[in-house]
């Protein structure tokens, strides 16, 4: 069976290793500090992804969680790790 493991958020690209989608597809429910994203939720399909997106970079791109953005964080270079299934 392939392993289907996700931890790049399907909506701004976040990854910090912890998996949002498990080895068989299966959301982990986790929400993303960056965009607020609970995986598993409105994240299902490519269009329902690409307005999530679209709403969330139009708002200025703005985390969650603005502690943990680093200090050198740049928003295209994130949007380039979300898989290419999910762009």
């Amino acid at each position: 069976m392939e392993d289907r493991t996700e931890a790049a958020c399907r909506i701004c690209g976040y990854d910090d290793g912890v998996p949002l989608f498990d080895e068989y597809g299966v959301p982990q429910y986790v929400i993303c500090p960056c965009c607020y994203n609970e995986s598993g939720i409105g994240d299902d399909s490519v269009s329902q992804v690409r307005e999530l997106r679209e709403h969330w970079v139009a708002g200025g791109a703005q985390w969650y969680e603005p502690k943990l953005r680093p200090a050198d964080w740049d928003l295209p270079t994130q949007l380039a790790t979300i898989p290419q299934r999910w762009r």
